[in-house]
């Protein structure tokens, strides 16, 4: 039975500041405290691959299966008998734009490490919304 995490931030930025922070993926690691290091064997599009290392934990293969510039795009991680789907969606708001950052975790290891991966989840993509939401604002507002 998978596993799905989701939080949402309303940030005061229109929707492409927020996906110009996405797409610099070297860089996920000064607004995302899970994230040790990131980096893509490629552009920034469907099918790019990469690694992602987290900063608990090892490097996991990454590949990018959905992309609408400004909109939203899709990370797809996958390890022996265990699959992460990290969406990021921005809608529009009243004010701003609503970040949606919704995590799905299945395959046979979710029962092992479900409940871990879902605590560490819910504490930390909160924190991860709120750093993209004032970096956004900053630049925004530059």
């Amino acid at each position: 039975m998978p596993i799905q995490i989701e939080h949402r931030i309303i940030v005061d930025a229109a929707p492409e500041t927020i996906f110009s922070i996405y797409e610099d993926v070297a860089n996920w690691h000064t607004w995302d405290p899970d994230t040790k290091q990131a980096a893509l064997n490629g552009p920034f599009r469907i099918g790019t691959r990469g690694q992602l290392v987290p900063t608990k934990g090892r490097a996991v293969p990454m590949r990018i299966t959905e992309l609408t510039h400004g909109r939203s795009f899709t990370i797809e991680s996958k390890i022996p008998l265990f699959r992460m789907v990290f969406e990021h969606l921005m809608l529009p708001a009243a004010y701003g734009t609503e970040v949606v950052h919704r995590v799905t975790l299945s395959g046979l290891l979710t029962v092992v490490l479900g409940s871990m991966l879902s605590k560490q989840l819910n504490h930390g993509l909160p924190v991860t919304l709120r750093n993209l939401k004032q970096l956004a604002e900053r630049i925004a507002a530059a």
